[in-house]
């Protein structure tokens, strides 16, 4: 998409979010955009009676970079009383099905209460911090993946119930509890991450696109590269070359992979460099039925592979 189209969407997704208010009737049906917003969601509601959370798109998808919206999707979308969204360009898809769909449906950008944001496609460590990209009218240059790093889910959290609260203030404590007690645990996380992130004998890393960054920064690490700078696009011959010669150059510690995408690519530049090759999940998707701590169990998962992969001083 180019850039003013970009532009375009965000500033129209941005106007779908007036101060939210509390309303004579309280939201009961919430519209989640993504699996991981799904999640956080079903955490901060446990407990409401009446309230029904459901996902918008499918649970198996991951990332949602250029999907494009089924008529039952839609359906969804006219039956909602609120959408949450992750935001920063995540839901670029949403722009035009949602003013057709539900004009004037409210909308929680989680990322709201969130600063220090990476620019999209940034790697290296001395990739320049966006310190609130509120204050920068190209929201589309964020990296939108905050959802990967437990510092930052947490923060995400946080604005949901804050807002969830305001819309519904008979609920609101309910939603704060939760949220509240949540995100301590996702700080926690994060926490251990962080300690991990100071043992580990490399802390140069390629992913297989950018979904990391922020994970790779609450730890310490470097990005030195991503296989994909468009998710499911493999690259050239000649840029698997580059960044062969780049992880050998850069004496890379591995190369991590998603479960989303296919690794053949990955697995054949792991190899051609001599560095281990694993795979890392993001928690983008999961089952339609996924236990609330499914979040916490894969990124306890994660740090064992980060561990056993890179090494410990």
């Amino acid at each position: 998409m180019h850039r003013v189209a970009r532009l375009a969407l965000i500033c129209f997704l941005a106007a779908l979010l007036p101060v939210a208010t509390a309303s004579a009737t309280p939201p009961r049906k919430i519209l989640a955009s993504t699996f991981p917003i799904y999640q956080m969601t079903r955490n901060i509601t446990a407990g409401a009676s009446g309230v029904v959370v459901e996902l918008l798109l499918p649970a198996r998808l991951g990332c949602p970079h250029d999907y494009a919206l089924t008529p039952q999707e839609m359906q969804k979308l006219r039956r909602a009383e609120v959408l949450i969204i992750n935001g920063r360009g995540l839901e670029e898809f949403l722009g035009a099905p949602l003013q057709r769909a539900h004009p004037g449906l409210t909308v929680i950008d989680s990322s709201r209460g969130s600063t220090a944001f990476i620019p999209d496609r940034a790697v290296g460590a001395k990739a320049e911090q966006v310190a609130d990209a509120d204050d920068h009218a190209d929201h589309a240059g964020v990296n939108p993946h905050l959802f990967a790093s437990p510092r930052m889910a947490a923060e995400q959290v946080l604005t949901i119930a804050a807002e969830l609260a305001r819309l519904d203030p008979a609920t609101g404590p309910l939603y704060q509890r939760n949220a509240t007690a949540y995100a301590a645990r996702l700080e926690g996380l994060a926490a251990d991450f962080a300690a991990l992130g100071q043992t580990l004998s490399n802390r140069r890393i390629i992913t297989q696109h950018g979904v990391f960054a922020y994970l790779a920064r609450d730890m310490g690490l470097e990005v030195v590269a991503v296989v994909s700078v468009h998710p499911g696009q493999e690259p050239a011959a000649a840029e698997m070359l580059a960044l062969i010669r780049q992880a050998k150059g850069e004496k890379v510690g591995a190369i991590f992979t998603e479960p989303q995408y296919p690794d053949r690519v990955a697995a054949t530049i792991a190899r051609e460099a001599g560095i281990p090759h694993a795979v890392l999940d993001p928690a983008a998707n999961g089952a339609d039925d996924a236990p609330l701590d499914s979040f916490e169990t894969t990124m306890r998962h994660n740090l064992q592979i980060l561990q056993s992969t890179l090494g410990s001083r």
